[in-house]
């Protein structure tokens, strides 16, 4: 079980709220979110309520301000706890409803292009674990948790476009 506090000015001022689970909706404890501190496990953050908008990926640490966490403004308006898991595996397809080329990972990859030579993936079955996809090499870029279950089109995981850069394994420790 994680624990994670959110406050609404920078560097963990102003008012705050403290969170042991998924929460659909923060609007009602606080306005604006510039700092977070994660005292234990991974959380997905959503930009707004129902897990919807883009996604900030958190481990444990202080984050004085949203710049920190990649965030693009002060709106986090829900937020997922993300199971531990000490198992990872995942598959990638070039082509929506898995075909064409299949590959299969179970370590974190910095660069999917020059690991399997594709620069974009259609389809992902996540077979074991919880996954951080970036649009970038280098986890950079926007991100997307991807929980185990079947990703047909990258609409499934949230995407605008089958661009992926990177994959990471949800573990507690970098």
């Amino acid at each position: 079980m994680g624990k994670i506090t959110f406050y609404e000015d920078r560097g963990f001022q102003g008012r705050c709220y403290e969170s042991t689970t998924d929460c659909p909706n923060l609007q009602t404890y606080f306005s604006r979110c510039n700092s977070i501190r994660v005292d234990s496990g991974c959380w997905m953050l959503y930009e707004r309520p129902n897990y919807q908008g883009y996604q900030y990926f958190l481990r444990r640490g202080d984050y004085s301000d949203y710049q920190q966490w990649m965030g693009l403004n002060d709106s986090v308006r829900s937020c997922r706890a993300i199971p531990y898991t000490s198992s990872h595996r995942i598959r990638l397809y070039e082509r929506d409803d898995y075909r064409g080329l299949m590959s299969e990972l179970t370590e974190d990859c910095a660069c999917i292009h020059d690991r399997f030579r594709l620069s974009e993936i259609y389809s992902l079955h996540v077979l074991e674990g919880c996954w951080v996809l970036y649009e970038l090499p280098n986890y950079r870029g926007r991100q997307y948790l991807l929980r185990p279950g079947d990703y047909r089109r990258f609409h499934d995981w949230g995407a605008m476009d089958a661009k992926v850069g990177s994959l990471r394994r949800v573990i507690d420790a970098y």
